[in-house]
């Protein structure tokens, strides 16, 4: 039935942007866009409605094994309804206010606690935060795997956990943001498309499509083609002290004192050392670390990692 509304729903559109054509031709191309952005948020409503109807199937036969009472507790403070998939369903049900809240992914099995950001278009789920140091990142597989970190304090430092990054990118097309601060009131951004972790069988593996922003594309390594085969993240696996993942000879996440997912090793490392100070000199640039930014001896001052659903349309109500 859902499938045929959508059907139904291009229909409608197509009929309007003829119609807009005819009558309108130079605002036609915005109207365009509009609508399909439309139809793009109904069809990954669909498809997390399809998700959260499997969550419920296995939890009935869960219950049914288990002999347990059926008892729905997926009820949080939003007044009364049923816990949102992510924060931009919470900023869309009316909730315009930047703060924790609790959320379940569509195939998540727990419930969990994520810093919403309401600015910047609203509906942002923070993934990663780096502020002050007082947070180690240099974690073993396990801690990053269930996420660790400051939940509470509104600037707290925290990793939100690779199992929920699986969770939440795996319930459509999501944009990741790289929000990024320097020493000096610096503020510089990075943005892209189709960010997707895989599970632990996965190693948690990451994949991610185009760049926008003014930070430099780091995180791809296009900067230089002739660094790209050993900086490039694209398509490498999470790697910590205790599980080595990358393609380097040696240890990335133990050289460079935080997990992420290494190549040989990095042009980015936002889990690094935390070093009160931009310019610093180590061994190994285990700094916090945008390449096209500042380079690979600069130690960032502050970072956010934040996704959303590509196709995300604020709410009009």
């Amino acid at each position: 039935m859902q499938r045929v509304l959508v059907y139904v729903y291009s229909l409608l559109v197509c009929s309007l942007l003829l119609d807009c054509c005819r009558s309108a031709p130079v605002d036609c191309q915005q109207e365009q866009e509009r609508l399909r952005a439309q139809v793009k948020a109904l069809e990954l409503r669909i498809k997390q409605q399809q998700l959260q109807i499997e969550r419920i199937l296995k939890e009935r036969e869960n219950v049914h094994d288990t002999g347990a009472s059926e008892v729905d507790e997926t009820v949080n403070e939003l007044g009364g309804r049923k816990l949102f998939a992510d924060c931009a369903e919470i900023y869309n049900s009316g909730n315009r206010r930047s703060r924790f809240y609790r959320i379940q992914p569509l195939a998540s099995p727990t419930s969990f606690i994520v810093y919403c950001d309401m600015t910047d278009g609203g509906g942002w789920t923070v993934i990663q935060r780096r502020t002050d140091g007082t947070e180690n990142f240099d974690r073993a597989w396990s801690d990053y795997k269930q996420g660790f970190g400051n939940f509470q304090n509104l600037n707290g430092e925290y990793w939100i956990g690779n199992d929920n990054l699986n969770y939440l990118t795996s319930q459509g097309d999501y944009t990741v943001k790289f929000d990024l601060s320097d020493w000096d009131g610096g503020k510089q951004y990075a943005q892209y498309r189709s960010f997707r972790v895989q599970n632990e069988q996965n190693l948690y593996q990451l994949s991610f499509g185009e760049y926008s922003g003014t930070a430099g594309d780091s995180l791809s390594g296009t900067y230089h083609p002739e660094v790209a085969w050993w900086a490039n993240h694209n398509g490498m696996r999470f790697s910590t002290k205790d599980r080595d993942n990358d393609r380097y000879e040696g240890n990335c996440a133990k050289e460079d004192n935080g997990g992420w997912w290494f190549n040989r090793c990095h042009s980015v490392n936002l889990n690094g050392r935390y070093y009160n100070r931009g310019p610093f000199t180590s061994k190994t640039d285990d700094g916090i670390v945008w390449y096209t930014w500042h380079g690979w001896w600069y130690s960032l001052k502050s970072t956010v990692m934040k996704i959303r659903p590509s196709e995300f349309v604020p709410s009009t109500e």
